[in-house]
């Protein structure tokens, strides 16, 4: 909440507020959580769900629940569990953004209804990414999935190791200012490294 109203002050214009990790809260812990944060700030919160990281998932009613919330205007899907991801959609209620929180889903997502992603490949190649998009709200469904597939090694290999190691390394390869690593994270390993550099090389940013 504090870090929230902080960001509010500086100037932040939204707040995308990813679920407590750690403690493993119940539902009610997280609709009470997120309930707080949204009455403390004026700016609209996107609520990001990403189990792999924070070791709970939000479920579907618990979404629907915080949808309520004037100023909380949708949510970054990254829990990679598509029956899940299929059923909030069907159920949003309309004005509630559902966004990918995953590139490689984002065309699939998009199809059944998502309005966009928050995209680490858009950091390595933000032009293609937004085509990508484009195309796809504008139901140009071939072009978009030309640009899917043509990004698709790209969105696998971000994540041949723990994000962010491969992205700012790509930047770095791209003669691009991405600072160093603080510990845990570390350089990558040669192996990965090479893989990464021949991605970058295939889609012509290196």
């Amino acid at each position: 909440m504090h870090l929230s109203k902080a960001a509010q002050d500086v100037g932040a214009e939204g707040i995308l507020s990813i679920s407590p990790y750690y403690n493993k809260p119940t539902q009610k812990g997280i609709v009470e959580h997120y309930g707080t944060i949204a009455k403390s700030v004026d700016v609209p919160v996107i609520i990001y769900n990403v189990p792999g990281r924070t070791g709970s998932n939000i479920e579907i009613p618990t979404v629907l629940k915080l949808a309520q919330i004037p100023n909380i205007a949708g949510i970054k899907e990254a829990s990679g569990n598509i029956i899940q991801i299929m059923n909030l959609l069907s159920q949003v209620p309309k004005g509630f953004a559902v966004l990918s929180g995953d590139d490689a889903l984002t065309f699939p997502m998009m199809g059944l209804g998502a309005q966009g992603v928050i995209s680490v490949a858009s950091n390595v190649v933000p032009r293609m990414v937004k085509e990508m998009v484009d195309h796809t709200l504008a139901g140009e469904w071939e072009a978009a999935r030309r640009l899917h597939f043509r990004m698709l090694p790209l969105f696998k290999n971000l994540f041949i190791e723990t994000n962010p190691i491969p992205v700012k390394t790509s930047l770095r390869l791209m003669g691009k200012p991405a600072g160093a690593f603080r510990l845990p994270l570390c350089e990558m390993e040669q192996s990965n490294l090479e893989v990464l550099r021949k991605t970058l090389s295939d889609l012509g940013v290196i």
